[in-house]
């Protein structure tokens, strides 16, 4: 695997047409799990909208998501596209389980500015909530993937922020979010 690099994705990059834009090279080896993280939202992207995804330390928490193997050629632009070069996600490297119970070393993303917790009881903040287009876009990704229908619930039970517009999912220069 010297000429690829897996790439744990939980975000709009769970859809294939989404991730293939800028990572041609991109094939979905399967599901992975990341544990003790927690999926939230809290950068504004002008391109979706609303609120991007990232992942957030909490234990007991997890993150399902899609293993990705790609060619160390697009590393440069999956960077680009998540916003490296603008310090809106940082690289991470994470240790994701498969369903068979395999721990895979993966690298993500995470957003520089990580959102605190949403006290239990409390309503999802209106300032953090994605749009709609873009929650249907990871959801949509989710199933394609094959992620468990409990996260799946799970994701279809984040607020919106209503907005339903058109997005070009061929735009290759903007912050994508995982």
């Amino acid at each position: 695997m010297s000429g690829t690099f897996l790439y744990f994705a939980y975000g709009s990059n769970l859809l294939t047409k989404r991730i293939h834009i800028n990572n041609p090279t991109a094939v979905r080896k399967g599901i992975a799990k990341l544990e003790n993280y927690r999926l939230d939202f809290n950068y504004y992207s002008h391109r979706w909208k609303g609120c991007a995804a990232t992942v957030v330390p909490d234990e007991g928490k997890h993150v399902y998501g899609a293993l990705w193997e790609i060619g160390n050629e697009n590393m440069a632009a999956l960077d680009k596209q998540e916003g490296v070069d603008t310090h809106v996600y940082e690289v991470i490297k994470v240790s994701v389980q498969t369903p068979e119970g395999t721990s895979v070393e993966s690298r993500s993303y995470q957003l520089c500015d990580l959102p605190p917790p949403v006290p239990e009881g409390e309503k999802f903040p209106d300032e953090r909530r994605p749009s709609k287009i873009y929650l249907r876009t990871i959801i949509d990704g989710a199933i394609e993937s094959k992620l468990p229908a409990e996260y799946i619930t799970y994701l279809r039970s984040f607020p919106d922020n209503g907005y339903e517009g058109e997005i070009n999912l061929h735009d290759s220069n903007s912050t994508s979010s995982g």
